[in-house]
């Protein structure tokens, strides 16, 4: 996508968002962890069957302190996406992810997630080695991590793919990322059989940072520079930077039983609804004695 005005920024469409989130150009996971951290050593493989280049984590410094940090990695060119799988995981890149987990919350350190995929690599032999309960332990295990977890949508937040490596107390988005149960284009072939029309399921279906923290699904937009991310990697790695700091200290001021309480509400608490009339067995005709 072509570099926008300020005045068309303030007016993008959430397929103009879509077409941003997916730019190229746009900062990688490993962009954020060289640009916010330093000493950033990789952890490779699952134990179990192989090391997956769709999700790149390992330890690293932030802000002083020893973090635990993982994200879905995706390439600027065909090789690097073929490295990586377009950012689409195997069932091995989760239990990698897993056992990162595990081992931040074995040294106590804060876990910070970087989430920028289109979903979860569906082919068959990824279903062969259980892609849906690598997803599933995933999430189990993030809910009752007893550490603290921030994450962020860089890009594309895609689905069960994204929810992997996305149950934590804070998730941000930066401005243009999308968070979606499913893509605009796949959303639009269901309902209308007609991928075609993902410009109308993008408007419909809810999926950008200002609609998504409305909801309070999302706790806090990241504002990135005019044009988006891919044209000022500083500005937008100061913005989060600064996001983080603030919000890890407030986490790690909380005990655990607190913290893994509040993850928990916030859970339960996304996509609740309640009927505001209020009826009883007695008030109902047919029941009442």
């Amino acid at each position: 996508m072509n570099a926008v005005t300020n005045m068309e920024y303030q007016t993008l469409s959430p397929w103009d968002r879509v077409q941003l989130a997916r730019h190229p150009q746009r900062p990688r996971a490993l962009d954020y962890i060289h640009g916010l951290c330093e000493d950033f050593v990789e952890l490779h493989g699952d134990r179990r069957f192989g090391d997956d280049q769709a999700i790149i984590g390992g330890i690293a410094t932030f802000d002083t302190q020893t973090i635990l940090i993982i994200g879905h990695q995706k390439g600027r060119h065909t090789c690097e996406n073929v490295q990586h799988n377009f950012g689409m995981a195997h069932p091995e890149g989760y239990r990698k992810a897993l056992r990162l987990f595990q081992h931040a919350e074995k040294f106590g350190f804060p876990v910070l997630c970087l989430i920028d995929t289109p979903g979860a690599n569906p082919n068959q032999d990824s279903e062969q080695r259980g892609q849906a309960n690598a997803i599933a332990e995933s999430i189990w295990t993030m809910a009752k991590l007893q550490t603290a977890i921030i994450a962020c949508v860089i890009g594309e937040g895609g689905s069960g793919g994204a929810l992997a490596i996305g149950v934590a107390d804070t998730l941000f988005m930066l401005e243009n990322a999308i968070y979606s149960v499913a893509s605009p284009e796949a959303a639009a072939s269901i309902l209308w059989r007609d991928a075609t029309k993902a410009p109308e399921a993008a408007q419909v279906m809810r999926i950008t940072a200002p609609e998504l923290h409305e909801l309070h699904i999302v706790d806090q937009v990241i504002p990135e520079p005019p044009g988006g991310a891919h044209t000022d990697y500083v500005s937008t790695m100061t913005s989060l930077r600064r996001a983080i700091v603030d919000n890890l200290q407030e986490l790690q001021e909380l005990s655990m039983s607190a913290l893994l309480s509040l993850r928990y509400a916030k859970y339960r608490a996304i996509g609740h609804y309640q009927d505001t009339a209020h009826y009883s067995l007695a008030s109902v005709s047919g029941f009442a004695s």
